[in-house]
């Protein structure tokens, strides 16, 4: 059966508007023009309201819910995308370097993001690691269809983690990637506080929940993303991770659900994911590769948590031979196993 693919492919506009004529000759591909729309919706939006909750005295509390919801379902999941996007592939060119540190250092902070760390925690050390033991987010050790085990998982990256990857990068002899991570850390931790004296419940709203909710989102994210692996070949891209395809959460963030295609590829622009998934179906069939449709990493996440295995074997993508509802879910509970990392 041939497998029709929604997700966006980046066509080219017929027509350039002035945004396009101006900011084209800056970037690297003018196929991310889609980040400086974003980037210029979350200047003039989000940077406003959140300096607005700060100047405004009296600001009634409804406003700062309004504002955290705003934020965290419109805004969040396309800005993370857009981050991961530049971390692996830079927006600008060589001479115009500087404006690479406009999305992860102005922008950044105001989605719970603390300058640098993404980069170096998803860059420099996740896709090297693999998932794999010295992976610091490695699901490998945890059963991960458990709620229990994933709040361990979780807790020890909120206390930890940082630290981790500090010292991760110290036993590399890479010192200068450990102090620029603390830089960027410092730099978040000592703003809030100097805010929190200002206004404390603008820098809650504004900085401290953001980062909360981030670093439980990513850690759901990665979760999901790594949580069906071959006990067998846990090594082997297509049997720790999955891809998502036919989902709404590609379409708002830049086709995030192609993940095995991604840490195969991991320079691979996010328009092409489509397109290459479809011209390797065989090889993702021949390596027994976990492909969901129409779920994105939160949902599946969720039906972890509650094990509803019926809902994803639902949304399991049949790449080759047709299996029943039953094997499906024996064949996903076997990936979701606790094994020896």
């Amino acid at each position: 059966m041939e497998i029709i693919l929604t997700d966006p492919i980046g066509l080219n506009k017929k027509k350039l508007n002035f945004l396009d004529l101006f900011f084209i000759p800056l970037l690297n591909d003018k196929r991310d023009m889609a980040f400086i729309y974003l980037s210029l919706k979350i200047t003039f939006l989000v940077v406003p309201a959140a300096v607005i909750l700060f100047v405004l005295p009296g600001v009634h509390w409804a406003f700062y819910i309004l504002y955290l919801l705003i934020l965290l379902i419109v805004f969040l999941g396309p800005y993370v995308l857009m981050l991961h996007n530049v971390c692996h592939r830079k927006l600008f060119k060589k001479k115009f370097n500087y404006l690479n540190k406009y999305i992860p250092w102005v922008l950044g902070i105001f989605f719970g993001q603390t300058p640098e760390t993404y980069f170096y925690h998803h860059v420099t050390m996740h896709h090297p690691e693999n998932n794999e033991p010295h992976d610091l987010s490695t699901t490998m050790k945890y059963r991960r269809d458990s709620f229990r085990a994933f709040l361990v998982y979780l807790v020890s990256f909120y206390f930890t983690g940082v630290l981790n990857l500090v010292l991760y990068f110290k036993n590399k002899q890479r010192n200068k990637y450990a102090w620029r991570i603390i830089t960027g850390e410092l730099f978040f931790i000592l703003l809030s506080l100097l805010l929190c004296f200002y206004n404390f419940k603008a820098t809650l709203a504004v900085f401290v929940l953001p980062l909360v909710f981030i670093r439980f989102a990513m850690m759901a994210g990665n979760w999901a993303q790594h949580a069906f692996i071959d006990a067998n070949k846990p090594e082997d891209i297509y049997n720790n991770s999955i891809t998502c395809i036919n989902s709404i959460y590609n379409k708002k963030c830049f086709n995030d659900g192609y993940h095995i295609g991604h840490h195969l590829r991991p320079y691979m622009h996010w328009t092409e994911m489509p397109a290459d998934f479809k011209n390797n179906i065989p090889i993702y069939n021949k390596n027994k590769a976990i492909v969901f449709s129409g779920l994105d990493y939160f949902q599946i996440w969720f039906f972890l948590m509650t094990k509803n295995y019926k809902k994803l074997a639902d949304n399991f993508v049949e790449l080759g031979e047709k299996r029943t509802t039953d094997e499906i879910v024996i064949f996903l509970k076997s990936r979701t196993k606790k094994f020896a990392a």
